[in-house]
């Protein structure tokens, strides 16, 4: 779409991003590309050469990609992954060598320990710091790169990415955020100075529960070349037609955000004050302590809605009685999901916290489901 993005809003730009000029009798958005190799006559000068190298169906969804994360600039480049943490890895561990340092949150997404572990094998420093009070800025003399996420995962607290990002890059950083939980129609952290946006699309971005993907979206060509390779090197490409797919559930990304996140914001107004809620937390909440910082550098509020009930029974019991909330992890579906955050053993948080990543139903339906798991899930007196 190129320049003119900057003129149209985000429901037109998420239905059209990174299709092809139109052909004569051809679909809007052509079918997957299921191919290992090409026809290569001569000198291999053409874009596609072998599978693991490039395909037409990652160049289509990388364009619509670049589009939403950095509308009007036609100078980001974006690489598709085979999952999120495919993508994260592929910045943390091609932009960093033995003896460099990389600050990490210490509330992070809890698969990140994994990669600190590697880091360290490596023998790359890690130094933690937590996400909320832009704890990171006391980590920054002498890093290599900042790695933000905000709202972070699951605890929901938000720093400030144009703070974080000034004073890194000033400490000659490189910064990278993870922006799986905002989606690029909740914030861009490219146009608040990131170098990377890095992304699960197994989350908000398809919204449907069936695809796993990640991405890396940088504005330095060079920067993404070494992204670039590093995907090949390892060979953690997406399938075409998870691709694909991800192309396709793209066209609706305005409309479920913008449902997804006044759920969202309904359910935690409803829960505001409940006798067995504590710690509620949604940055879109006017007393959440994130939102006078979301609401300088976020859009959108985002889906998730975090709280910690009595205890561990108490949780499970509530999880048990949801008939419109699936009890399964991962979040930004379009059917609403909640778990016990605290069954695998990798967050710091309470036994009784719940992750409530709230859907596309009637927010009437949702609330009273809630209220009622709530009240159900008691003890008995």
């Amino acid at each position: 779409m190129g320049s003119e993005n900057r003129t149209v809003g985000d429901g037109t730009r998420a239905v059209r991003a990174g299709l092809p000029e139109p052909v004569a009798y051809e679909p809007t958005l052509p079918g997957p590309v299921f191919a290992a190799h090409y026809h290569l006559p001569g000198e291999p000068t053409g874009p596609y050469t072998y599978g693991r190298d490039e395909n037409p169906t990652w160049t289509h969804l990388e364009r619509a990609i670049g589009e939403l994360e950095a509308p009007g600039d036609d100078g980001v480049e974006t690489v598709v992954f085979a999952s999120g943490m495919a993508a994260v890895s592929a910045v943390l561990l091609s932009q960093t060598r033995a003896g460099d340092t990389v600050v990490l949150p210490d509330d992070g997404y809890q698969a990140l320990a994994l990669v600190r572990e590697q880091l360290a094998a490596y023998d790359v420093q890690v130094r933690t710091a937590p996400t909320g009070g832009d704890a990171q800025l006391g980590q920054l003399d002498g890093a290599r790169l900042l790695w933000i996420e905000t709202p972070s995962n699951p605890g929901l607290d938000v720093c400030d990415i144009r703070r974080l990002a000034d004073a890194a890059h000033a400490a000659g950083a490189l910064v990278a955020v993870d922006n799986t939980l905002a989606t690029p129609l909740g914030q861009r952290p490219l146009e608040l100075g990131a170098d990377f946006s890095v992304a699960s699309g197994t989350k908000g971005l398809t919204g449907h529960g069936d695809v796993l993907l990640g991405y890396v979206a940088c504005r330095d060509a060079r920067l993404a070349a070494r992204v670039r390779r590093w995907r090949k090197v390892v060979g953690a490409i997406p399938g075409p037609m998870e691709a694909w797919l991800a192309h396709r559930s793209l066209a609706t990304l305005q409309l479920r955000a913008d449902k997804q996140g006044a759920n969202a914001l309904a359910l935690a107004e409803a829960l505001r004050g409940h006798p067995a809620v504590s710690g509620l937390r949604h940055p879109g909440l006017p007393q959440d302590p994130s939102h006078t910082v979301a609401s300088r550098q976020m859009r959108r509020f985002g889906c998730v809605v975090s709280f910690t009930l009595p205890d561990r029974a108490y949780a499970e019991r509530f999880l048990e009685g949801l008939r419109l909330a699936d009890d399964a992890t991962s979040f930004g579906g379009v059917r609403s999901t909640a778990e016990r955050r605290g069954r695998w053993g990798g967050d710091a948080v309470p036994e009784g916290f719940v992750r409530f990543s709230v859907g596309a139903e009637d927010p009437e339906d949702l609330v009273a489901d809630v209220l009622r798991a709530l009240d159900e899930a008691k003890p008995p007196a």
